[in-house]
């Protein structure tokens, strides 16, 4: 891994900050996309007072032509992309209902019927154009190259949609979709692509829907943890063992998978 160049969308979110450093401290050189340069910064500092090489550079990935734009500073500064790490997305309060299952006797809350289909659009684009983009522009460095990966981020919304969140469990059915298809594209030209699908980590994202601010569960948080067998929310550092290992020359006849770390949530049947 020594010397390769890693590029990490969403960069400064909690979990891709994470997988980062640790590549970092593999010996790859680190380009960090995000939306907020001064987020990327205090990652960057971090990388660096480790010892590490990183470019941090503000680009939108839906954004194709600040996408190019940071594809070049990152050739000039670093040289060619070997790793892709499509880890920006998210969802929107606007793509999201309060209620759990439809009820025609309230009017209250917001249910599937009061959804505003742009906020749903946006929901798609960010978390399947968001990684097109980012895997069209920096897959082309990976062309006659070896050792070259993309890992995308699929989600447990993907394998069975969970409430509320219709339009990012579906986004992310097409992360995994899309993951198996750019696999079997690319096979020849010896660019693998699989997933990493994390069950519950707390993020800045979902922080306040599974956590009160004294910091006990919400109901939500609750019927998670019900349903994952260690009973407990997963760490960052638990991702990297692997992301290694999908990009380590030891699974070099890996591709097309999407790989749960999840402490068992995605295995139980709820009996």
């Amino acid at each position: 891994m020594k010397d390769k160049v890693a590029v990490v969308t969403g960069g400064s979110g909690v979990l891709c900050s994470v997988m980062a450093k640790h590549l970092s401290l593999q010996g790859f050189k680190i380009a960090l996309i995000g939306r907020t340069l001064s987020k990327l910064e205090n990652v960057a500092n971090e990388i660096k007072e480790t010892g590490g090489t990183v470019l941090a550079i503000a680009a939108d990935v839906l954004d194709k032509d600040a996408l190019l734009s940071a594809h070049q500073s990152i050739k000039s500064e670093l040289g060619t992309c070997d790793v892709l790490i499509n880890g920006a997305g998210g969802n929107h309060p606007d793509a999201t209902t309060s209620m759990t299952e439809f009820d025609s006797t309230t009017n209250e809350g917001k249910g599937f019927f009061d959804l505003d289909h742009k906020a749903v659009g946006g929901v798609f684009d960010l978390n399947f154009l968001g990684t097109f983009l980012p895997s069209q522009i920096f897959g082309k460095d990976m062309i006659g190259k070896e050792g070259c990966s993309i890992i995308n981020l699929s989600s447990m919304s993907a394998y069975s949609p969970m409430t509320k969140v219709m339009a990012y469990s579906a986004a992310k059915a097409a992360i995994s979709n899309f993951t198996e298809w750019m696999a079997v594209h690319f096979a020849s030209a010896g660019i693998r692509v699989n997933a990493i699908a994390p069950g519950f980590f707390l993020t800045d994202q979902n922080r306040a829907l599974l956590t009160n601010s004294d910091g006990s569960l919400t109901d939500r948080g609750n019927t998670i943890l019900s349903q994952t067998p260690m009973k407990r929310f997963g760490k960052p550092e638990e991702l990297v063992g692997t992301l290694e290992w999908l990009i380590d020359d030891s699974s070099t006849f890996i591709t097309g998978i999407v790989v749960p770390v999840d402490g068992g949530f995605n295995a139980f049947s709820g009996v």
